[in-house]
């Protein structure tokens, strides 16, 4: 059944149902050696470290148009950083149309709603491969939300604010909430694909693949970046520097890697640690 606005906002008491966001970015780089790797790290750390995602699930709570409650942030020993963000809203008076369409939301500006029983979140998870000098760095963000609108429009922020090379996006529509007459609505904005919501000059520079259950109101989006240039992925030197064997066995482990992320399989076998004894 399609709705009008007036009728999406025609609801008996408040809106219960819930709309959650994960976001999940990669960064892969080489490291072809325990100091490479340690740099990079500790690089990672320091470009993700709580203080900042501090500040970019502010931003993004800004965007969706919450209350801050309560920020408990942490950086982890040997690696690694967590924030979450409790947020609530004031009442609801009028629901702006803008929330409903499917487009790209904004960078951050002023809110234009509340929302209410929410909380977004970040871990980060710098790791790398023991053997083959590849250092990954993931982040995780989860945004989670009840009333008029989705956290979807804080999708284009997320991604500005992240040197992303993989991306994999859920969005969930959870619960129902109830007309003035009593009638059951178990979503109250039109969606058919999370890339809706990603700017077209973005989706531009990655292949995507979507996985979607309508009649659930789950919807699955990943993204791996079409253009390779072996530069963005070397650590504190360029592929000038390297032979063209060296250039191209590492542009192969690489692309390997992201492929595995992006596909979610393991696409070859992996050799055995050069250390370990027979």
């Amino acid at each position: 059944m399609t709705l009008s606005q007036e009728k999406r906002i025609q609801l008996h008491e408040f809106n219960n149902l819930t709309k959650s966001l994960s976001f999940n970015m990669y960064d892969v780089c080489y490291t072809k050696s325990k100091e490479e790797r340690e740099a990079y790290i500790a690089y990672i750390d320091e470009q993700y470290n709580a203080d900042r995602l501090t500040k970019i699930l502010t931003n993004v709570a800004d965007i969706i148009g919450a209350h801050v409650l309560n920020v408990a942030k942490q950086d982890y020993v040997p690696q690694g950083a967590s924030v979450t963000i409790l947020v609530s809203e004031g009442p609801i008076v009028e629901v702006p149309t803008e929330n409903f369409e499917e487009s790209p939301g904004p960078l951050p500006s002023t809110a234009a709603l509340h929302l209410d029983k929410s909380h977004i979140t970040v871990h980060t998870y710098p790791e790398y491969h023991p053997h083959e000098g590849i250092s990954t760095f993931r982040a995780d963000i989860d945004v989670s939300t009840c009333g008029e609108i989705s956290p979807l429009k804080a999708l284009n922020y997320l991604i500005h604010s992240f040197d992303t090379d993989i991306m994999t996006m859920d969005y969930r529509v959870r619960g129902f909430t109830r007309d003035v007459d009593g009638h059951k609505l178990f979503i109250d904005h039109d969606i058919n694909s999370i890339q809706n919501f990603i700017p077209a000059g973005i989706k531009e520079d990655y292949d995507m693949i979507d996985v979607n259950v309508y009649p659930e109101n789950i919807f699955h989006t990943k993204c791996k970046l079409k253009d390779f240039d072996l530069n963005n992925y070397l650590f504190g030197y360029k592929k000038d520097s390297l032979t063209q064997d060296e250039a191209s066995d590492i542009t192969d482990k690489l692309k390997i890697e992201m492929d595995e992320i992006f596909y979610g399989k393991n696409m070859r076998a992996h050799p055995r640690d050069p250390s370990r004894n027979e």
